[in-house]
Order: C-alpha cells, then structure tokens, then sequence
C-alpha cells in the first residue's frame, strides 16, 4: 500500500470526523484532560501531535470510517430492526460499539484501556455532545471512537514521556 494511500485515509478520516461535528482539536482537548495532572506544562499543541500520530494508524482509521458509517446509516433509518433501534437508541447493552472503540485502543496498552473507561464513564468536552440524544443525530460509534483516540494519544504521550525519563 502506498504511502499516499495512508495519508488519504487519514484525510478522510479527518473529513469524516469533522463532518459530524469532531475537530482534531475537540479530541486534544480530551487529551489534555485525561494527562494536565501528570504532565506539567502539557498543551493541547503536543496533545494534539499525538492524535495526529495515533490517526495515522490503519486500525484507526479503520475504526472510525466503520463506525460512522454505521451512525449515518442508523440515522437515515437505513438499516433493519432490531439494529436501528438499538443504535439509535444507543443501547447500554448493545456493547460492539466499545468492542470498535477498544480496537484503537488495543494498539496503546493498558494505560489506553483504563483513560478509555475513565473518559467513557465521565464524558468531558466534545463526548458530552455526542451523548446528547436530543439533537437527533445518532452517535453510537463516534462517541466511544473519539473517547478511544483521546485515550489512545494520551497513552502515547505517557509512553513518550516515560521513554524521556
């Protein structure tokens, strides 16, 4: 596969996530959320290299054009029930939409698994409004998606920063 390849995926990835309302910022500032106590003089410039590099990653990028696909499509009522209920109605027992976010994270170690619980319980910034379920649209995927880059590129830069010292 061709270097190109890659960065077009990224780049539709970043289109993807843009459209339905998640800058690469957004994501940083969940990562300087999740590490602001560990790591002093953190920014969101670094937190923000960091989900660049992890949205560089196939598995990713994978991820993330799979589950919004999927959110789309519940939201245009396209798919057949029981699935459209359960996703637009983001059902607690449903569960493959965090089985989609923990292959992301699955790539980051176990300091990725435990931001990814911690963030997915406490929905700061941006997850916040992608669990908003009075705007109609339906982000099932998204939200754990965004939660498993944010704690992904927080497990990066711990890594990073632990290979310094």
């Amino acid at each position: 596969m061709s270097e190109n390849h890659i960065h077009d995926m990224k780049d539709i990835c970043v289109e993807l996530l843009t459209e339905r309302g998640v800058t690469l910022r957004d994501i940083a500032e969940l990562v300087l959320f999740l590490q602001e106590q560990y790591v002093p003089n953190l920014t969101v410039d670094i937190c923000l290299q960091n989900v660049e590099r992890v949205l560089a990653k196939r598995e990713v990028q994978n991820a993330i054009i799979t589950g919004i696909q999927l959110d789309k499509l519940a939201e245009k009522k396209a798919l057949d029930n029981p699935l459209l209920d359960i996703l637009r109605n983001d059902e607690g027992l449903y569960g493959v939409d965090e089985i989609v976010a923990l292959s992301i994270v699955n790539i980051y170690g176990s300091i990725g698994f435990t931001n990814y619980g911690y963030i997915d319980k406490v929905k700061p910034g941006i997850l916040a409004k992608l669990n908003d379920k009075g705007t109609g649209e339906c982000h099932t995927f998204l939200d754990d998606i965004v939660g498993a880059i944010a704690a992904s590129a927080s497990s990066r830069l711990a890594h990073s920063l632990a290979h310094l010292e």
